[in-house]
């Protein structure tokens, strides 16, 4: 292969995975300056968005994501692993579809808001909405534990270590932060709403994911170089 064609793709794998980064980094901020500027505040969780005039851009972030995922092609298929970059993003970003398509609680809406929920109702429709943002956290997380880190230098191995650490827990406490919403005591309930615990748990675990993937796609040497340019300049 010519050195200018390979060249051509490493840059073409970066861009992927910076895209990817700055995606997951600017989702929940651009959530909470929207929110502000509408009037309607920081909501509880992030999916809870979907129901709000933030709708197109929490939609259009998953199906963005879910795009690049599903366009990530990674390395082959290594001596030791189980599954390729290519089968784990593909499943991610089919997951971040289904996160996208199929909302959370319709918080007392009596008319269908989407397709799926005209087709398999409210309740089926929140359940596939859970367990694609399950099956999505933990496909992200896999990549940072055991794709990124396996080959990755001591400074990156902690990082990408640390976000997908925090992913998990994150995807932990909030599933049970959203069952003291939906089922707890009244005043623990009310206590995590008033809070936004689900929204800042899951807006932390999206930037880990975010910082992962820029730091996959090398955007400090991007941003580093950016500066010295404009210094010289």
């Amino acid at each position: 292969m010519p050195e200018h064609t390979r060249d051509e793709l490493v840059m073409s794998y970066l861009r992927v995975r910076q895209a990817l980064g700055w995606l997951g980094v600017g989702l929940p901020l651009v959530l909470i300056l929207g929110g502000l500027l509408a009037g309607t505040g920081i909501l509880p969780s992030v999916s809870d968005y979907y129901h709000s005039v933030m709708r197109d851009i929490f939609v259009g972030c998953l199906f963005a994501i879910g795009v690049f995922l599903i366009s990530y092609k990674g390395h082959p298929l290594k001596e030791g692993e189980r599954f390729s970059d290519d089968i784990v993003a593909t499943i991610a970003g089919i997951a971040a579809f289904g996160v996208a398509l199929f909302p959370n609680e319709a918080g007392g809406r009596i008319n269908p808001e989407t397709l799926s929920q005209e087709l398999i109702g409210f309740s089926a429709a929140a359940m596939g909405h859970y367990l694609s943002a399950v099956i999505f956290l933990g496909s992200l997380a896999y990549f940072c534990l055991v794709k990124f880190a396996r080959t990755a230098k001591p400074v990156r191995r902690r990082i990408y270590r640390a976000c997908g650490g925090f992913i998990v827990l994150g995807g932990v406490v909030a599933t049970i932060a959203s069952l003291i919403k939906l089922n707890g005591p009244a005043p623990l309930a009310a206590w995590v709403v008033e809070l936004r615990l689900i929204f800042w748990i899951e807006a932390l675990g999206i930037l880990a994911f975010g910082i992962s993937w820029l730091v996959k796609g090398q955007a400090q040497f991007d941003l580093v170089k950016s500066v010295l340019i404009r210094r010289k300049l």
